[in-house]
């Protein structure tokens, strides 16, 4: 084995109560906060794609991956020296409703990585096999769902939206039987595994569990951890600084939302305990990214009749678990309503200034509200919600039209390719009046219109990991062909320039993927 292998540190299941048991069974798990679990090993671990950009991160030599035995630990069939895995425990709200107990059922993390700066991040595996919190599952992960989440995770980061970072995808050599949409047609598929990186994979739900079960004491010993070693400009525990912690995460959480509608990104499963306490994006399960402008669009098969985790709904669900969060901290806060309240207002607030300041970033504007900039966005959002529109491609030709000499007549070319069908005339006439008045707003701005073109390049994103180039990657690495994926990792890397050799994977959604399973909804099935 080589002689420059990480560092690891023991601070989550060293400091915080663990299970006393380590039976293998899917059971409920009282006093303790995670469980002592080893990865069950694979038949042929291969690793099929790792974070270059990550690897660098965290001080992992590149020759590393080139070992046969670095696949062997990143699929979970051996460890490295330091390295103590376990499973945590957590609960949530699933759709709305209290779920109890739930827990890490197919992840385990390995062990907490000291990087060259001297912080801690912790490496998980997704679908490494059972934990005592894997309920019915098998605790596996099948190869569709692992690309997505790695390919995911990568593309968020180089967007520059708070997230969970994936270091690696492994081929496990086994098959993982999955009943896809639930409709009573399991096939087998195979299996793999992603290694997830995180400085913590705490969420909301981590904290509704104890408070659930009574347990203020466990609720308060994860609470301190928490503020010890992500919180440490808070002040030492009281109710004030449980306030100021639960307003904090609010605006974390608000601003990660905000920039999610931003770029078009569709969560599809907002639970509490899909909520990172850091405000980062985690769990990338029936995820998607919009196509056509359609703020009731949801990527996610099991949501598809209420809706729930929609487009247009994230923010008011983000908020919504806030208050679940609130409601978990008040044994800390003394009963007191009055600090949950008061981090609602501050989600409310800090929601509204990122999401209007992201998006008249997005047509170039520094948002000033005497201007008229306020209806000017919203009368832009309606329109565009009228027709199925391209949101990527139509705020990327933005650019090019607020370089233009004079105020548009029509509708440039560049916007019209975002239309995805023939629209009405009324409609883009209404196009043609919004952009003429955007085009003489953006003459207001101090920057030259040349300024302001590339400022919007700078925030509207040419290559977003849309669900058709997804799954192309996943029937290709199905085949045995990982070029595809290879090739998405390196142009997501990279995603706000022009690439002009990759522009075909810039282009909108091809007809044949409107409908195709994967391109057009998913499930939670992994």
């Amino acid at each position: 084995m080589p002689a420059n292998l990480p560092r690891f540190a023991r601070r989550f299941a060293g400091e915080l109560p663990g299970d006393a048991s380590t039976e293998l069974r899917s059971r409920q798990v009282h006093g303790a906060l995670w469980s002592e679990v080893s990865p069950t090993p694979v038949r042929a671990p291969r690793l099929l794609a790792f974070s270059r950009p990550l690897a660098r991160e965290l001080g992992l030599d590149e020759a590393l991956f080139a070992d046969r035995a670095t696949a062997e630990v990143l699929a979970g069939n051996r460890l490295w020296p330091g390295m103590a895995p376990f499973a945590a425990n957590y609960g949530g709200h699933q759709f709305g409703h209290w779920a109890g107990q739930l827990g890490d059922g197919r992840a385990i993390v390995l062990g907490e990585l000291e990087r060259p700066d001297g912080a801690l991040v912790e490496l998980q595996l997704k679908g490494a096999g059972p934990t005592p919190y894997s309920r019915a599952g098998d605790g596996r992960a099948v190869l569709r769902s692992s690309l997505r989440e790695f390919l995911c995770s990568e593309a968020m980061h180089h967007l520059g939206v708070p997230t969970t970072r994936a270091l690696s995808l492994c081929a496990t050599g086994d098959v993982v039987v999955r009943d896809m949409f639930y409709d009573g047609n399991p096939k087998p598929e195979p299996g793999a595994i992603v290694c997830r990186v995180a400085p913590t994979f705490l969420r909301f739900g981590n904290f509704e569990l104890p408070s659930a079960r009574g347990d203020v004491a466990l609720l308060r010993t994860l609470a301190e951890f928490t503020r010890r070693h992500f919180f440490a400009e808070l002040p030492p525990p009281s109710a004030p600084t449980w306030a100021a912690w639960l307003h904090e995460v609010a605006v974390r959480t608000a601003r990660l939302i905000a920039h999610w509608q931003a770029v078009g990104f569709v969560h599809g499963v907002m639970n509490t305990d899909n909520l990172s306490i850091l405000g980062l994006t985690i769990d990338y399960g029936p995820y998607g990214w919009l196509d056509g402008f359609d703020p009731g669009w949801t990527p996610n098969t099991t949501d598809a009749q209420h809706r729930r985790y929609a487009y247009g709904n994230q923010p008011g669900i983000g908020l919504w678990n806030v208050e679940r969060l609130g409601a978990a901290l008040l044994p800390l806060l003394d009963g007191d309503e009055e600090p949950v309240h008061a981090a609602l207002e501050a989600y409310r607030g800090a929601y509204a200034e990122a999401a209007t300041g992201r998006f008249a970033a997005k047509i170039g504007l520094t948002f000033e509200a005497a201007r008229g900039d306020g209806a000017l966005l919203q009368q832009l959002l309606d329109w565009l919600a009228a027709q199925e529109t391209d949101m990527t491609l139509f705020f990327r030709a933005l650019a090019s039209v607020a370089e233009l000499p004079a105020t548009p007549t029509t509708l440039p070319d560049a916007v019209q390719a975002a239309f995805y069908r023939a629209v009405p005339e009324a409609h883009t006439a209404a196009g043609v009046d919004w952009l003429r008045r955007w085009w003489a707003r953006t003459r207001q701005e101090p920057r030259a219109p040349a300024e302001v073109a590339a400022a919007m390049q700078r925030v509207n994103p040419k290559y977003v990991l849309r669900n058709w180039l997804a799954q192309t990657a996943i029937d290709a690495a199905e085949a045995g062909d990982l070029a595809p994926l290879h090739r998405l990792l390196a142009i997501l890397e990279r995603p706000f320039d022009e690439q002009p050799e990759h522009a075909e994977l810039a282009q909108k959604r091809p007809d044949w993927a409107r409908d195709k399973p994967g391109c057009s909804a998913l499930s939670c099935s992994s």
